[in-house]
């Protein structure tokens, strides 16, 4: 076998929790969202107080080459910042053509979804559904409920992450509580 060869292998994923012995997980707390949430005295404010883990995941260490699928488990926290949800940092692709999937384990959320053209699309999650992210998209999970939301993801190892546009963009839209229920409005901060 090559080196780039990966031999078949069970895995230890607790569907139930998300929890997988199979490699650390990434946490991240809030104070490394800086610039994410729309509400800086909020953001701020709950750094200071207690800086709060948003979210963390846990990803099968394979090899991030063509041909291979990495996949894990996200766990995303219930809380707000001001009036706006708890929600992961985002991403694209760097190479943009990728597609990926999610499926909710647990909890209640959504995806939010946006290419470079300006087109945008939010999708819910329950448990049992999945999600489809399409080529192009960058995406972020948001918590909607009071219990953490657990998706399972897959994509093409070789797919790259770019958090860099959206730490400097930011999304063009935003999710927050309004009258005690998710309302989609435009992103103050977004920058063309």
């Amino acid at each position: 076998m090559s080196e780039n060869t990966v031999k078949p292998f069970a895995l230890d994923f607790d569907l139930i929790t998300g929890l997988s012995q199979t490699k650390e997980s990434t946490k991240r707390p809030l104070s490394k969202m800086k610039g994410m949430y729309a509400d800086d005295a909020a953001f701020e404010a709950a750094v200071q107080n207690n800086d709060p883990l948003v979210y963390e995941y846990y990803e099968l260490d394979l090899p991030e080459t063509p041909g291979n699928l990495l996949f894990g488990t996200s766990i995303l926290y219930p809380g707000k910042v001001g009036n706006e949800y708890y929600m992961t940092k985002g991403h694209f692709h760097t190479i943009l053509e990728t597609g990926e999937v999610y499926y909710c384990l647990s909890g209640n959320g959504a995806m939010l979804m946006e290419n470079p053209e300006g087109d945008w699309d939010i999708q819910y999650f329950t448990p049992g559904q999945a999600v489809y992210v399409p080529p192009r998209y960058a995406h972020r999970s948001i918590n909607l409920g009071n219990e953490p939301l657990v998706t399972f993801y897959a994509y093409r190892a070789d797919a790259g992450h770019d958090y860099g546009t959206i730490e400097t963009k930011g999304y063009r839209k935003l999710v927050v509580e309004k009258d005690g229920k998710p309302e989609i409005i435009d992103n103050p901060k977004w920058k063309e």
